[in-house]
C-alpha cells in the first residue's frame, strides 16, 4: 500500500504521528474521473482545498464534496488550509456547472459546501439556493448536504440557504467552547448553537463536526455535545485535527481510536441519533449514511 502522511513534516510538529494517521495516495480510474469532471467544469472541491485525508477514497468512490462562491474565504480561522482573504466576484453561472457536474457523475448523495463570505449582504444565500435548485432540478434523485458557514446572525440569509430541498443542512462547531477564540477568532460559540437550533426548528435534519486534538478536555468534549443535543442536533462527526501547514495552529494531542469510540457512545446515549467518530473522520466522510437519519 502507497501511503501519503497526513500532516506537514515541520519543525513545529513536536509529537510523533502514530500509525493510524496514514491513508493511499489517490489513484485509480474512479479518482481520474472524478479529477477530469472537477477540472471540466472549472469546480472548487473542499477535498482539495481543505488537504482532506480522504479525497483518495471519497473521489476513488466517484464522489466529491463541491466549494461555492469561490475558494477564497473571508474568515482566517486558525485551523484551515483555505485560502483566506478578499474573494473575487462571485460566478452566477456556478449553480449550473455544478448541477451539471453532479448529474454527469450521477452520484445518489451529493454534498456541497462553501467558504464565508461575509463582505455580502446575504452571505450567498441566493447562490446557496440557487445551486440546490439547480441540482434538484436536473437530478431529481440525488439527495443533499449542505455545509453551510456561519451567517453571522443573518437568519433571513440563513433561511434562503436551507430553502431549496436539501436533505441536511451541517454546521461545523469546529471546537469547544473555550478554544473559539484561538481556533474560531471570527465566529461565536453561542451564535453557531444559535444557527444549528433555527435550522431544526425549519424542519431540517441537522449535523455538525467537532476537531479534536487541539487541547479540549474530555469533560469540554461532553459539555459541547450536551450544547448540541440541546439545540436540536441530529448528527455529530468528531476527526482528528492535523495541522495542514506550519504556518496554522499545531496538534496539541494525537487522539486514539479507543477515546473516539467512548465519545461516540457517549454521545448517542446522551440523545444524539448519529455519530460517526475516528481519527480521519471528516464532516463529508460517509455522508450518504446520514440522509436517512430519523429526525423525530
Amino acid at each position: 500500500m502507497i501511503e501519503l502522511p497526513v500532516i506537514a513534516d515541520s519543525p513545529n510538529n513536536r509529537i510523533k504521528k502514530p500509525d493510524w494517521l496514514r491513508v493511499k495516495l489517490p489513484v485509480g480510474h474512479e479518482y481520474a474521473k472524478v479529477r477530469k469532471i472537477v477540472d471540466q467544469h472549472k469546480l472548487h472541491t473542499i477535498c482539495e482545498s481543505g488537504n482532506c485525508p480522504n479525497m483518495g477514497e471519497c473521489w476513488g468512490a466517484g464522489t466529491a464534496t463541491f466549494m461555492i462562491l469561490g475558494n477564497v474565504c473571508t474568515r482566517s480561522c486558525t485551523f484551515c488550509a483555505v485560502a483566506t482573504g478578499r474573494p473575487p466576484d462571485y460566478d452566477e453561472a456556478e449553480p449550473q456547472r455544478v448541477a451539471e457536474a453532479i448529474a454527469t457523475m450521477q452520484v445518489k448523495h451529493a454534498v456541497i459546501t462553501s467558504v464565508n463570505r461575509d463582505e455580502l449582504k446575504d452571505r450567498g444565500a441566493e447562490i446557496w439556493y440557487q445551486t440546490v435548485s439547480k441540482v434538484k432540478e436536473l437530478s431529481p434523485s440525488t439527495t443533499i448536504e449542505t455545509l453551510i458557514p456561519d451567517v453571522k446572525g443573518n437568519w433571513e440569509a440563513l433561511s434562503r440557504m436551507i430553502a431549496a430541498g436539501q436533505e441536511v443542512v451541517s454546521h461545523n462547531m469546529e471546537t469547544v467552547e473555550r478554544l473559539y477564540r484561538i481556533v474560531r477568532p471570527q465566529a461565536r460559540y453561542e451564535r453557531s448553537l444559535e444557527q444549528i437550533r433555527r435550522t431544526k426548528d425549519f424542519g431540517k435534519r441537522t449535523k455538525s463536526g467537532i476537531m479534536l486534538g487541539l487541547g479540549e478536555t474530555e469533560d469540554e468534549i461532553f459539555k459541547a455535545i450536551d450544547d448540541l443535543v440541546a439545540s436540536g442536533l441530529h448528527i455529530l462527526t468528531l476527526g482528528q485535527y492535523l495541522q495542514p501547514t506550519k504556518m496554522h495552529i499545531e496538534v496539541a494531542e494525537f487522539i486514539h481510536p479507543d477515546q473516539f469510540e467512548k465519545y461516540k457512545e457517549e454521545g448517542l446515549k446522551r440523545g444524539l441519533k448519529y455519530v460517526e467518530s475516528g481519527p480521519l473522520v471528516r464532516s463529508s466522510y460517509h455522508a450518504e449514511r446520514h440522509v436517512n437519519v430519523p429526525i423525530s
